[in-house]
């Protein structure tokens, strides 16, 4: 296969899996909604600088700009297909996440009237599971399509966006479950999973 032919191959196979993300996604089974208890609608900031990392690497293609900062080829067709398993884990781990959420899932910041504390599933694992799907689907995006100079700035910029929605949530989370929830912090990470961790499991 000719290295035109592998990132064609590549970036193909990364914009199916988001077509079969949005596919799933919008066709999913949907849970009743809950009324919302309570919002922190100072998380649209975060959502805002997630949403520009999403346009750069989307919008900032590598053969349109910054083509001196190219990577030797056979760097750049190995990085583009280990693009592929990085995307579907990606949206697995999304789809996942949203299923044991159910009705509690949401786009922006929010407490339902209901609400309960999630640590089963994908959050067992790490407290923001969504989010750690959405920097794989970015950093997998960003492999097949744009220079690294864009990809890294597009990666620190949605940390940064993460690291504000983090933190919101974290304080209606606190506020409304205290010392259950503090254990939970101390127990799993927030994005990246820790193959072993010590101290005692949240009840």
């Amino acid at each position: 296969m000719h290295f035109d032919a592998i990132q064609t191959f590549a970036f193909v196979a990364v914009m199916a899996c988001w077509f079969s993300f949005a596919f799933i996604f919008l066709l999913r089974k949907k849970p009743p909604k809950s009324a919302a208890a309570k919002r922190a609608p100072a998380s649209w900031w975060g959502i805002a600088m997630q949403g520009m990392a999403f346009g750069a690497v989307f919008n900032c293609r590598r053969d349109l700009v910054l083509r001196q900062f190219a990577l030797p080829q056979n760097l750049q067709d190995v990085l583009s297909l280990a693009a592929i398993p990085l995307a579907i884990a990606s949206i697995w781990l999304a789809m996942s996440a949203v299923r044991t959420l159910g009705k509690q899932w949401s786009l922006a910041a929010r407490l339902t009237r209901d609400h309960q504390l999630i640590v089963a599933g994908a959050y067992s694992h790490m407290r923001h599971p969504i989010y750690t799907a959405m920097l794989g689907l970015l950093v997998a995006t960003g492999l097949v399509n744009v220079a690294w100079p864009v990809l890294l700035a597009a990666v620190v910029l949605f940390s940064l966006g993460t690291a504000i929605r983090i933190h919101i949530e974290a304080k209606l989370l606190h506020d409304a479950f205290g010392d259950d929830f503090d254990a939970y912090t101390r127990y799993v990470p927030a994005i990246l999973p820790r193959l072993r961790v010590t101290g005692p499991r949240p009840s």
